[in-house]
């Protein structure tokens, strides 16, 4: 009874790896008491931005994964629902009647250009349609810089919000991200979601099937949009401050397909691993890095080596041998590593 309510609440999506669901479900019992069990704000902090970073992932993955489609202005629509929340609290105050306002103009406006773009851009071929959205992207950052009335320019917009209390803001966030991760499964889930990756596979097969690929790949690029908005106000909501360089900017961009890279595309599980791993290495490796090159003082060149200043050659390296070593990504590769298991142990 227990397995088949989990399995509808998982939209019959299992992990289908036992060592992925055992890390999954320790990624989920550590983010859900990360407060008690990691105190410290640093680590509340990287918690959080795990949580925000879960929803804008998996809904990027959505598009590439699920659809095929590679956009660069995903970090844009991030921004909207970020900007969504900072003006709306700016001008009407710490309420949650002008936090609901913002979200909901925030949506309809990502609605709106995802529509447009994906109208206008979807019928577009691969590497056209990515330098468009990119184009775009980076029209939209600059117009958020300019604006400066409305957005604060590049200072940006420091807010109230109506939830004081970080540890209730926090699990406000893990409510929220919980929902949207359990429906973005259900969407890929379903009959519209095998339709998507149909279309990844074989385009011109699911037109000639009887599919109206640009509306389908229109819908998948709007869903997309509406979910990276909310993880934007999720974000604006935790930091109660919101400029260019914290949602627009295209190192953000650049985070998202690392993760996805790293946790594995077309799979919603790849956000959570990708995004917990990702993020905790980008945290908190210059400390480990500090700590070893103390240790190693004695050693001038490794020493040196392990600087903390060095911690992007460092987070470049472990990028690319997981990339070596987890060609499908982490939950790819524990899956075929599950497969191949389960087909040893029937020979």
């Amino acid at each position: 009874m227990t397995t088949r309510l989990l399995s509808r609440i998982l939209s019959h999506d299992l992990p289908r790896s036992r060592i992925l669901a055992v890390v999954l479900l320790a990624m989920f019992v550590l983010l859900a008491f990360a407060p008690f069990v990691i105190p410290g704000v640093k680590a509340l902090n990287v918690a959080a931005k795990i949580l925000i970073f879960i929803v804008l992932v998996a809904s990027f993955d959505l598009l590439l994964g699920y659809t095929g489609i590679v956009s660069f202005a995903h970090t844009m629509f991030f921004g909207i629902g970020a900007y969504g929340v900072a003006m709306a609290s700016t001008a009407w105050g710490a309420t949650w009647q002008s936090l609901a306002l913002g979200v909901a103009l925030a949506l309809v406006l990502s609605f709106v250009l995802a529509l447009v773009i994906g109208l206008f851009s979807l019928r577009v071929r691969a590497i056209f349609f990515a330098m468009m959205t990119l184009a775009v992207a980076s029209a939209f950052a600059t117009l958020a810089s300019q604006l400066s009335e409305w957005t604060g320019g590049e200072d940006g917009l420091s807010f109230n919000v109506p939830i004081e209390n970080r540890i209730l803001c926090y699990y406000l966030l893990f409510a929220v991200s919980l929902a949207l991760f359990l429906a973005l499964l259900r969407i890929v889930n379903s009959p519209f979601g095998r339709v998507l990756q149909a279309i990844r596979e074989n385009e011109f097969r699911a037109e000639a099937i009887g599919y109206r690929v640009v509306v389908y790949r229109s819908i998948s690029s709007i869903l997309s949009a509406l979910f990276a908005c909310l993880a934007g106000a999720m974000l604006a909501l935790w930091l109660r401050y919101n400029g260019p360089d914290t949602s627009l900017s295209f190192e953000v961009m650049m985070d998202v397909l690392l993760i996805v890279v790293i946790g594995g595309m077309g799979t919603m599980y790849g956000s959570v691993i990708g995004a917990v791993l990702f993020l905790v290495a980008q945290s908190y490796l210059q400390d480990f890095l500090r700590i070893a090159s103390e240790a190693t003082a004695s050693l001038p060149l490794l020493s040196q080596l392990l600087s903390p200043d060095r911690w992007l050659l460092w987070l470049g390296l472990l990028f690319v041998l997981s990339v070596y070593y987890f060609p499908t990504g982490i939950v790819g590769r524990l899956r075929q590593s599950q497969s191949q298991s389960a087909f040893t142990h029937r020979s």
